[in-house]
C-alpha cells in the first residue's frame, strides 16, 4: 500500500518548460523524500504538455484553461493529499535540504502553522543582494508584511488545515495574491523565519510577471483595502493598515496624475479622503 505523503509540492507553471524542468529537479532532488509534486499547467502552448512523458509517476499533472497562478496554486491545493503545502514558482528552484530543513522545524512545535525561508537571489545570472526593504521578519510579523511582499511563495511550508482558517489565494487579484495571503495570515498567526538560504529565486528572465513598487501598489492597496473592510483587524492592526495604505494612495495619486491619468488619480484622491477619516471598520 502507497504511503500517502507528508508533504504536497505545488509548482504553477505557464509557457516555461525549460526553467519548469530545472524546477522540478530541485525538488526531485531533496534528501526529504515523502512527498507528492503537482505541477499545474495553466494553459501553456510550449512543451510543458510533455511534462508527464519526462518525469512519468514523479510527478502529477494538472492542465487547465489559462486562469492565473492564483488558480493554479488553489487547484493545487484543492488536489494536495500533505498534511504540508509548499509552493514553488517555476522560475524558481530548491536546494536539496529544502524540505528536509522545513519540515524538521515545522514538527518541532506543532502549533506552528506557517514558516518560510532566506533566499539567494539571482538577477540575469547573477547573485544579487537584496535591498533593506527586503528583510526578513519572524514571530508577529503583520506590520512587517504591509509595506510590500517579504515572503516569496517558494519558501513556505504551511500546514494544510490552515487554508481553511484562512482561505485560499485570491482569485480575483492579478498580482500580489501572495502578499494578500500572508496578510491574511499574519493578523492572526506567527510566521516563523527559517534563518538559512534554502532557495533559488531568479529575476529579470523574459516571460517573468514584473512591475515596479509603484504598479504592484494597486494590487496592495485593493488587498488593503479588503482587509479593512472585513473587520477582521485589531483596532492596532488596523491603525498600522490605514497609515500603510494612506501611503501608497499618495504615491498612486501622484503617479496616475503624472501620467495623465485623472479618473484614476481621483479615486485614489477620494480613499485617501476615506483614510484621512478612518472610517472603515475595526
Amino acid at each position: 500500500m502507497k504511503q500517502r505523503p507528508l508533504v504536497s509540492v505545488i509548482i504553477p507553471t505557464f509557457n516555461r518548460f525549460a526553467m519548469l524542468c530545472e524546477a522540478i529537479d530541485s525538488v526531485l532532488a531533496q534528501t526529504f523524500s515523502n512527498f507528492e509534486l503537482i505541477v499545474v499547467d495553466d494553459g501553456s502552448y510550449d512543451e510543458t504538455g510533455s511534462t508527464p512523458d519526462r518525469y512519468g509517476p514523479s510527478v502529477k499533472y494538472i492542465f487547465q484553461k489559462n486562469q492565473g497562478v492564483s488558480a493554479s496554486r488553489n487547484r493545487g491545493i484543492r488536489h494536495a493529499k500533505g498534511d504540508f503545502i509548499c509552493f514553488l514558482d517555476s522560475d524558481d528552484l530548491w536546494l536539496p535540504r529544502k524540505l528536509a530543513v522545513q519540515y524538521a522545524k515545522m514538527i518541532e512545535n506543532p502549533a506552528e502553522s506557517i514558516s518560510y525561508t532566506e533566499e539567494i537571489w539571482y538577477r540575469r545570472g547573477v547573485r544579487v543582494n537584496p535591498k533593506r526593504k527586503h528583510a526578513k521578519h519572524g514571530g508577529r510579523i503583520f506590520t512587517q508584511c504591509l509595506p510590500l511582499c517579504i515572503i516569496s511563495p517558494s519558501s513556505v511550508m504551511i500546514r494544510r488545515s490552515l487554508f481553511r482558517v484562512v482561505g485560499l489565494f485570491d482569485e480575483g487579484l492579478p498580482a500580489c495574491e501572495d502578499y494578500d495571503l500572508w496578510l491574511r495570515i499574519a493578523k492572526n498567526f506567527p510566521i516563523r523565519l527559517i534563518q538559512e538560504p534554502l532557495i533559488i529565486k531568479r529575476n529579470g528572465h523574459p516571460g517573468q510577471l514584473s512591475a515596479s513598487d509603484w504598479g504592484f501598489d494597486r494590487y496592495r492597496v485593493q488587498s488593503i483595502v479588503q482587509l479593512l473592510a472585513s473587520g477582521t483587524l485589531s483596532p492596532d492592526q488596523a491603525e498600522t493598515a490605514v497609515v500603510v495604505l494612506t501611503q501608497k494612495c499618495r504615491i498612486l495619486c501622484k503617479g496616475f496624475l503624472k501620467r495623465g491619468k485623472t479618473e484614476e488619480a481621483t479615486a485614489y484622491a477620494k480613499l485617501l479622503q476615506q483614510c484621512a477619516g478612518a472610517i472603515f471598520p475595526s
